[in-house]
């Protein structure tokens, strides 16, 4: 950073505001859909300092980091990278930021219950979806519990019990 720039305390990237004091990689993987590996990319990619903090970013590069993060394909991030390939709807590699990913999660596990596959069914049911077990966990709803006066009825009982024995 040859050139003085000004420091921004919060950044707006993505639609997500970010804390100016942390470092372009670790700041990127805040927003939603952003991992750390995939900011490193963006970032070598885009040939941005890494040890650069986010509050130094001019608008010209939060403008190019946001168009690498919506298209990479563009920028040469191989297709391996990207968190939505080969999507059912349109067929496309693709990668989703922020609340596009919920999104696309619920509109995933819609289709699921509309074609009435299994995953699609234990979703409308409540239930566990891959494969754990349920017979101890997944309950949902108040415990049952023991009722207080019956646990009295078995101490009292017990008690009875306890002295007949010690008397025979």
């Amino acid at each position: 950073m040859s050139e003085q720039r000004e420091f921004r305390p919060i950044v707006r990237i993505s639609g997500i505001d970010l804390d100016g004091k942390l470092k372009i990689i670790y700041g990127l993987s805040r927003i939603k859909g952003v991992g750390v590996s995939f900011a490193n990319a963006i970032v070598r990619v885009l040939g941005l300092p890494t040890e650069t903090r986010i509050g130094y970013l001019s608008e010209e590069e939060v403008a190019k980091l946001e168009d690498a993060m919506r298209n990479p394909m563009k920028y040469g991030i191989p297709e391996w990278m990207l968190n939505r390939r080969r999507d059912p709807v349109t067929g496309q590699n693709l990668h989703l930021v922020g609340s596009d990913v919920d999104f696309s999660v619920r509109e995933d596990i819609e289709r699921m219950k509309r074609i009435n596959s299994w995953k699609g069914i234990r979703h409308a049911l409540g239930l566990k979806v891959r494969g754990q077990h349920t017979r101890t966990t997944g309950r949902k709803g108040r415990t049952v519990g023991v009722a207080r006066k019956a646990i009295s009825e078995q101490k009292g009982q017990s008690e009875k019990g306890g002295e007949k024995s010690r008397v025979s």
